[in-house]
């Protein structure tokens, strides 16, 4: 009865050793787990009107994960409507197709004749 009490108390001590050990070592335990967590992201709320409406828009942009959306609330039907987030990466990639206005991007206006 001793000897079977000894021996499990000297493998328990072996078991608890290794799994200190494992915590010990640069690459094991809490710091693999800690490594592969994601950061929570980043918001930006802006309130905006819409113009010729008397509903109030609020803009979310993620900075983190470079989304936009919008959320508005529609007070005479008591509704919350809310917009599908946009990727602003691929709205700002150059050469996306934009429309030829502003910097960066299209084609040359043709001249107008009059």
């Amino acid at each position: 009865m001793r000897r079977r009490i000894f021996w499990t108390l000297i493998a328990l001590n072996l078991l608890l050793a290794v799994t200190l050990a494992a915590r010990w070592t640069p690459g094991g335990g809490e710091n693999t787990a800690v490594a592969q967590v994601r950061r929570p992201a980043d918001y930006i709320m802006i309130p905006g009107d819409v113009n010729g409406g008397s509903t109030s828009v609020v803009y979310i942009l993620d900075t983190t994960n470079g989304m936009l959306g919008a959320m508005a609330y529609d007070d005479s039907q008591k509704v919350l409507t809310t917009m599908a987030p946009l990727d602003l990466s691929r709205v700002f990639e150059i050469g996306g197709g934009g429309t030829g206005r502003g910097v960066g991007g299209g084609t040359p206006a043709a001249p107008h004749s009059r």
